[in-house]
C-alpha cells in the first residue's frame, strides 16, 4: 500500500510541476475553447470520427448506440459481435470473462490485454494476468478492440489484441441518469449517474446495482461506485481523476455438470457445491494529467493503483468412491468409472489480495522529419505488482476458517518503453513503425508449504523459500495504411507478439526457476476498411500468429484437476480471415429511418505446428496439426434491426459458433466426468425490442435471450459441463434528465 500511495502522490506532484511551469506562455493551443473539456485519459483507438481508419490494424469501437440497441445482459454479447473472438460462458452473469481472439486460449482472458478508461484490470498484468473482475458493461459506455500492430504502444500483453472497456466522461452541463432492468428469479440491474460542469470541473458519480437469486445456477449481489472529475487547470493543462470501489458476493464455483447429468437433463442449473462463495473486493484510483507544450508536443502522464481481493471458498469432492471424509451428498451415475461426483466435508480456500500500482508518461510530438509530417508517440512505464496467498483447509463443508497449509508472497517490478512513429508520406500513405521494450524482474517467497520430510509426503512446513529470475523482451511493429479514396483504406502490419510467463508457474514451489519463456509470437495482418457515408461500413483482414512457443495452460481454471500452472507448448500457427460489415438501406432510399443488417464471421485454423508429444494410455500421441483446445473455426454473427422516426425500433441477432475439441488430443466422445468432449456447434438468437418515449429522454426496451431456449453446453471447464442460459425475458427502462 505504501508503493501503491508513493505514485499516486508522484504523479499529483508532476502534474502540479507540469501546469505550474509556464503560466505566462499564450502560444501554446488551448485544450478547450468552452467548459466542454475533454476527460483526460488513455484511449487505445479515440472516441473521435475518422480515428479508425488511421490505426495500424483490425479495430472497432461498440459504443453506446451499440448498447442500448442490444441490451446486454453481459458484455458477453457485444464481443460476439466482434470479429475473430470466441466468448465462452462460465457462469451466464458474464462476471468472469473468458474470451479469445484468432484463436488463442480463452481461459480468464489471458492472452489478451484488458483495460477500463485506458488502466490494466487484471489481478497482476504482469505475474497473473487473469480476470476475476470484469467490469459490468450496465455501466460502460462502449468498448474499444484493438488486434493489430498497435498493441506496441500498450502491453505487456501484444499478442491477441487489447480490450478496453470505457466508461462516461463528466456532462458539460448538469445531467442525471438513470438505466433499469430486471428478469424472472430476481435479476435486477439499476444503475444511476449524477454529473454537471460547474466553470472549469466538471464530475460524474455512478453508482449499479445488479443481482440475481437463480441466472442459470448463479446467485450474486454486486455494488460499484465510481466517479470521475476533470478539471481544467489553466489554458495548457487539465487534469482527470477516477475513483471506484467494487463489491461483489457470488456463489462461483469450479464444479460442473458429469456427462450423464446432462444427459439425463433437468439438473442443468443445479448447485453442486452449495456452500461455494466467492466475495470479490476491488479498490482502484487513477489520475491523469494532460500538458500542452505547443501545438505540436503534448505530454499526457497518468497514475493508477488498485487493490483486488478473492478470497474462494470451495468445497471438496472427488470422483473417488473409497474417498474419506464424504458427505454422502453424490452427483451423477456412480455404476460408472468417473461418472460420480462425491461431495467431502471439508473446504479448500483460496485466498489472494493483489496490490498493482503503475505511472506512465507519455509524449506526443507532431514533427518534419526528412520534410514529411510524423506523428510520433513514445512513454515509458513503471509498475508494481504484488500477490499474497494463502490455501486454508476447511474442517467442514461449509467453513472459510481452517489449517494453514500453504503461504507465499509474489511481487515483481517491470519497467517498459516504447516509441512509435507515423510517417506520413502522403496524404494517402502512412508509414508507422515502432518498438517496445520490456522488462519483468520477479520473485516468489514460500513460507508455508507441504514437502517430503523422513520419507513422509506433504508435510505442513513454514519455511523461508524464495528465488527471482528476469523477463526481458524487444518487441518491434510496423505497417502501413493507404487509402485508395475517401471510401476505401488499407492496411497492413507485422508486430512480435509477447507474454510474460506467470509468476507462479515459472518459479516451483521449491524455489526452482522453470525456466518458462516468455511466450512469443509473429502477427501478420493484411486488410481494408470501407466506408461509404452512413450506408456501409465494412473490414476485411486476413491474419497470421505464428508462435515461436505459446504458453499452453494447464490450471485449474483451465480444467486440469492435477493442474502446476502452464507449460511450454511449443510452435502453434493460427491462420485465418476476417469480415464484418454494417449496411443501412434507409440511407439508400433517402428515409430518415434506419433498416440495417449487419454480418461479422471469423474462418481460421489454429494448430500444434511442431512435434508435441502428450503422454495418454501409457504411450506418447503427437498432437502435431491438432486444433487448439477452444479455437472454433468457424464463428459467425449477423443480425438485422431498424430505427424508426416513431421511436420504435428492434433488432434479431444470431451467433453461430462451429465445432470446439477441449483437449490437446482433440478427443471426440465425451468421458464420463464431463470434462472432455467435443463442443457441438451451436446458433444462438436473440432479441431486442426498443421504444423512445416521443417527447422525452426515456426509452424502454424487451429483449429475449436465446430466443430458440437451445440447450447447449457452453464449457467444460473449469471442472465440468456448463449450460448455456435458456430463453430469459428482460425488460428495461432508461431516462436521461
Amino acid at each position: 500500500m505504501i508503493r501503491i500511495s508513493t505514485v499516486l502522490l508522484t504523479s499529483l506532484l508532476i502534474s502540479v510541476s507540469l501546469f505550474g511551469q509556464d503560466k505566462k506562455s499564450t502560444e501554446a493551443p488551448k485544450l478547450s475553447d468552452s467548459t466542454i473539456i475533454e476527460m483526460p485519459q488513455i484511449m487505445i483507438i479515440g472516441k473521435r470520427d475518422g480515428l479508425i481508419s488511421k490505426t495500424p490494424g483490425s479495430a472497432i469501437i461498440l459504443g453506446s448506440r451499440d448498447i442500448k440497441q442490444f441490451a446486454p445482459l453481459t458484455s458477453n454479447e457485444l464481443l460476439r459481435k466482434v470479429t475473430g473472438i470466441n466468448v465462452v460462458d462460465e457462469e451466464g452473469a458474464g462476471l468472469r470473462l473468458n474470451i479469445s481472439i484468432r484463436g488463442l486460449d480463452p481461459d480468464r482472458s489471458r492472452n489478451i490485454l484488458m483495460l477500463e478508461d485506458g488502466v490494466p484490470i487484471a489481478l497482476g498484468p504482469y505475474g497473473e494476468p487473469e480476470m476475476y473482475f470484469t467490469p459490468s458493461i450496465d455501466k460502460m459506455s462502449g468498448i474499444e478492440i484493438l488486434k493489430g500492430s498497435g498493441q506496441i504502444l500498450f502491453g505487456p500483453q501484444t499478442i491477441g489484441g487489447v480490450v478496453n472497456f470505457f466508461t462516461a466522461d463528466p456532462p458539460s452541463s448538469e445531467a442525471t441518469r438513470i438505466k433499469l432492468s430486471g428478469a424472472k428469479d430476481g435479476y435486477f440491474s439499476g444503475f444511476a449517474s449524477y454529473g454537471n460542469t460547474i466553470g472549469k470541473t466538471g464530475f460524474l458519480v455512478s453508482y449499479l446495482h445488479k443481482r440475481a437469486d437463480e441466472l442459470g445456477m448463479t446467485n450474486f449481489r454486486l455494488n460499484d461506485l465510481s466517479a470521475k472529475i476533470k478539471i481544467e487547470l489553466n489554458e495548457k493543462s487539465n487534469l482527470g481523476i477516477k475513483l471506484g470501489f467494487y463489491d461483489e458476493q457470488s456463489n462461483s464455483t469450479y464444479i460442473g455438470l458429469t456427462q450423464t447429468m446432462f444427459d439425463q437433463g433437468e439438473q442443468d442449473f443445479v448447485r453442486m457445491a452449495g456452500f461455494d462463495n466467492l466475495p470479490i473486493k476491488r479498490l482502484s484510483a487513477s489520475t491523469t494529467h494532460q500538458f500542452q507544450f505547443n501545438e505540436n508536443i503534448s505530454l499526457k502522464t497518468t497514475a493508477y493503483a488498485y487493490t483486488t481481493s478473492r478470497n474462494w471458498q470451495r468445497q471438496d469432492f472427488s470422483f473417488n468412491s473409497s474417498a474419506s471424509n464424504k458427505t454422502g451428498v453424490i452427483w451423477g451415475n456412480s455404476s460408472i468409472a468417473n461418472g460420480a461426483v462425491y461431495m467431502l466435508n471439508s473446504t479448500g480456500n483460496r485466498n489472494r489480495q493483489f496490490e498493482v500500482a503503475g505511472i506512465e508518461p507519455r509524449l506526443s510530438i507532431n514533427h518534419n522529419f526528412l520534410n514529411i509530417k510524423n506523428e510520433l508517440e513514445t512513454g515509458i512505464r513503471y509498475l508494481y505488482e504484488k500477490a499474497d496467498e494463502q490455501f486454508v483447509v476447511g474442517s467442514n463443508a461449509n467453513t472459510s476458517d481452517g489449517l494453514l497449509r500453504d503461504k507465499e508472497v509474489r511481487t515483481g517490478n517491470s519497467f517498459s518503453a516504447y516509441a512509435q512513429n507515423t510517417f506520413n508520406i502522403t496524404k494517402k500513405l502512412s508509414l508507422n513503425a515502432g518498438l517496445r521494450l520490456e522488462n519483468f524482474d520477479y520473485e516468489r517467497q514460500i513460507l508455508r508449504g507441504r514437502y517430503r520430510i523422513n520419507n513422509v509426503n506433504n508435510v505442513i512446513r513454514d519455511t523461508n523459500i524464495v528465488s527471482s529470475d528476469n523477463t526481458f523482451a524487444l518487441i518491434p511493429g510496423a505497417g502501413f495504411n493507404y487509402a485508395i479514396n475517401d471510401e476505401i483504406n488499407l492496411f497492413a502490419g507485422v508486430h512480435k507478439g509477447f507474454a510474460p510467463p506467470r509468476i507462479k508457474d515459472a518459479i516451483t514451489a521449491e524455489g526452482v526457476p522453470y525456466n518458462l519463456d516468455a511466450e512469443l509470437s509473429t502477427n501478420y495482418e493484411l486488410g481494408t476498411r470501407i466506408a461509404i457515408g452512413n450506408v456501409l461500413s465494412a473490414e476485411f483482414t486476413a491474419f497470421i500468429l505464428d508462435f515461436q512457443n505459446q504458453i499452453i495452460p494447464v490450471s485449474n481454471s483451465s480444467g486440469n484437476l492435477n493442474a502446476t500452472g502452464v507449460i511450454n507448448g511449443g510452435q502453434t500457427m493460427h491462420k485465418g480471415i476476417e469480415a464484418g460489415f454494417k449496411f443501412d438501406f434507409g440511407k439508400i432510399i433517402g428515409s430518415r429511418s434506419s433498416y440495417t443488417l449487419e454480418s461479422s464471421f471469423t474462418l481460421q485454423n489454429s494448430i500444434y505446428s511442431s512435434d508435441r508429444f502428450i503422454a495418454t494410455g501409457g504411450k506418447a500421441v503427437n498432437v502435431k496439426n491438432n486444433t487448439l483446445p477452444y479455437s472454433a473455426n468457424v464463428m459467425i454473427w449477423n443480425a438485422v434491426g431498424m430505427n424508426l422516426l416513431n421511436g420504435f425500433g428492434f433488432r434479431l441477432s444470431g451467433n453461430y459458433i462451429g465445432e470446439q475439441f477441449t483437449d490437446e488430443l482433440n478427443t471426440v466422445g465425451a468421458s464420463a466426468n464431463g470434462r472432455t468432449g467435443q463442443l457441438k456447434s451451436r446458433y444462438i438468437i436473440d432479441a431486442n425490442a426498443f421504444y423512445r418515449i416521443p417527447k422525452t429522454n426515456a426509452s424502454l426496451n424487451l429483449a429475449v435471450k436465446n430466443l430458440s431456449n437451445e440447450r447447449y453446453i457452453s464449457t467444460r471447464r473449469p471442472e465440468g459441463i456448463r449450460v448455456g442460459l435458456p430463453r430469459l425475458v428482460t425488460a428495461g427502462f432508461e431516462i436521461s434528465f
